[in-house]
């Protein structure tokens, strides 16, 4: 990723409404997971954790005992400022853990980020470090329609579709258990912006996480919460701008 998204991240990632929206889906899905063992000391990877605060919500609403990782220096920095400890600098296709380790392993919006074909060695590092039964949850972006100004600026590779992240995941060794779009509620707007407006505008490259008016920021995450509400109560959306996969690292 772009390096210089890590300040704008680290500026928005509390209350700006996409962060918002989007951690309560997250939250909402996790509330109904069991870990293999004392779900309560569970240990947790966290495979891309940029600034740290994910990790840190994590920490502290579940009690997971978590390993942040990321292959850049400036958002492990950032994690050090949130009292992070057990960091580690590392590359997601080739991480410096051990095998059988963590109970459950979290990426998020990373493997975009990774050329074509690289996600599978990702994902194997994945399932290798992964405990038998060991949890996978992974996000990423959906659907190479939707890319934009913002996805040139922090050097999105790759998007995904159902399908093709679902085999993918299979094929590192994954029992998928769920998988469904998400942000799915905004993508009509999502498609005139990417697709109508900026290159109309010749809009330039950009990161997208920026402010906006509190109206706005609050009209804007109201489809998320919606989209918890439901996919929380076990629901799932055909389409979408992103992507969630659940899956059980295969063995006994």
């Amino acid at each position: 990723m772009n390096p210089a998204e890590f300040d704008n991240i680290a500026r928005a990632e509390r209350d700006f409404w996409w962060y918002r929206g989007m951690r309560e889906i997250l939250f909402r899905v996790l509330d109904a997971i069991e870990l293999p063992g004392a779900s309560r000391d569970a240990s947790v990877l966290e495979a891309g954790c940029g600034t740290g605060h994910l990790s840190k919500s994590l920490e502290e609403r579940y009690g997971w005992r978590m390993t942040p990782l990321d292959l850049g220096r400036e958002g492990l920095e950032y994690a050090r400022e949130y009292g992070l400890t057990g960091l580690v600098q590392g590359n997601v296709t080739a991480l410096p853990l051990s095998g059988d380790t963590f109970d459950a392993l979290l990426s998020m919006d990373v493997l975009v980020h990774l050329e074509w074909g690289e996600e599978v060695r990702a994902l194997s590092e994945f399932a290798r470090v992964l405990k038998p039964g060991g949890l996978l949850v992974l996000r990423v972006g959906a659907l190479n329609a939707l890319r934009s100004r913002h996805s040139e600026f922090v050097r999105e590779r790759q998007r995904f579709t159902r399908a093709k992240l679902i085999q993918s995941v299979e094929e590192a060794g994954f029992q998928v258990e769920r998988a469904t779009y998400l942000n799915s509620l905004l993508l009509p707007v999502a498609l005139f912006k990417f697709r109508v407006w900026e290159p109309l505008t010749r809009a330039p490259v950009a990161s997208g996480v920026k402010g906006v008016p509190a109206w706005l920021d609050r009209l804007l995450c109201f489809p998320l919460r919606a989209e918890a509400e439901w996919i929380g109560r076990g629901g799932s959306f055909p389409i979408g701008q992103s992507l969630l996969v659940l899956g059980r690292k295969r063995g006994s």
